[in-house]
């Protein structure tokens, strides 16, 4: 089982936030720490192209077993064509996988037990890929389109309830949050692709679920992990 932690510096919108510091810990240390403490990883990587990911890889003594290539660092490569990348480089070293687990530094308050229960999750369903999800705050089932500043319901049955009315049940809305994906080795290459359906989903607490993409992604992390998290620099996972 190979657990990749893909962490490129060219982030478009926040560069280098795969190491910027939440609370005294980068965000890479984060992911390694729940890593380690899930316990079902039998090695644990790194994929990147920066030197400075690498020196504090080195210093979290995780695995960098090659440099990625120049043209995966930026758009439109995705976390796909990464880790197909990465599991070509380990077979060329001789290393070879069943199961991969891709965990982005990004999501830093997802826990090992999270890891934990999406393996148990993935194994249960039997299916080839799994992502963890969280619920949105609001329905994009009720989502209005603005054109020329005038607005029409993308779903005038939700948006004016005409569904409820008719006694329907609305659907169960989540979305893929980036803290857990795992996907069974030789579907993922054949596939090219992780949304492959059925596609399981463990559902996780939406604080946990927190995504960094932005500046003030960060802020709202740092936000919750002082607020809701009770945590300190430094504190313990």
């Amino acid at each position: 089982m190979l657990a990749l932690i893909p962490a490129k510096a060219g982030s478009t919108r926040l560069p280098r936030k795969n190491i910027m510091p939440l609370l005294g810990r980068s965000l890479l240390e984060w992911t390694v720490i729940a890593a380690r403490d899930s316990g079902i990883c039998d090695r644990l990587i790194v994929s990147t192209e920066d030197e400075a990911v690498v020196a504090e890889a080195k210093r979290l003594h995780v695995d960098v077993p090659f440099m990625r290539p120049a043209e995966l660092a930026r758009d439109p490569a995705g976390v796909v064509e990464v880790a197909l990348h990465a599991l070509e480089e380990l077979e060329l070293q001789g290393e070879q996988f069943d199961t991969l687990v891709i965990l982005l530094p990004t999501s830093p308050f997802r826990t090992g037990e999270d890891i934990r229960a999406a393996m148990a999750m993935f194994s249960e369903k039997g299916t080839a890929s799994l992502m963890s999800v969280t619920k949105p705050s609001e329905s994009p089932l009720t989502a209005q389109i603005m054109e020329d500043g005038l607005l029409t319901p993308l779903l005038p049955e939700w948006l004016f309830r005409s569904g409820a009315k008719s006694g329907a049940e609305p659907p169960n809305v989540v979305n893929a949050n980036g803290a857990v994906t795992i996907l069974d080795v030789e579907q993922f290459k054949t596939a090219k692709e992780y949304y492959i359906y059925p596609l399981a989903a463990y559902e996780m607490p939406w604080d946990r679920g927190v995504d960094i993409d932005t500046e003030s992604d960060f802020h709202y992390a740092e936000f919750l992990a002082r607020t809701r998290f009770g945590l300190d620099e430094k504190a313990d996972s």
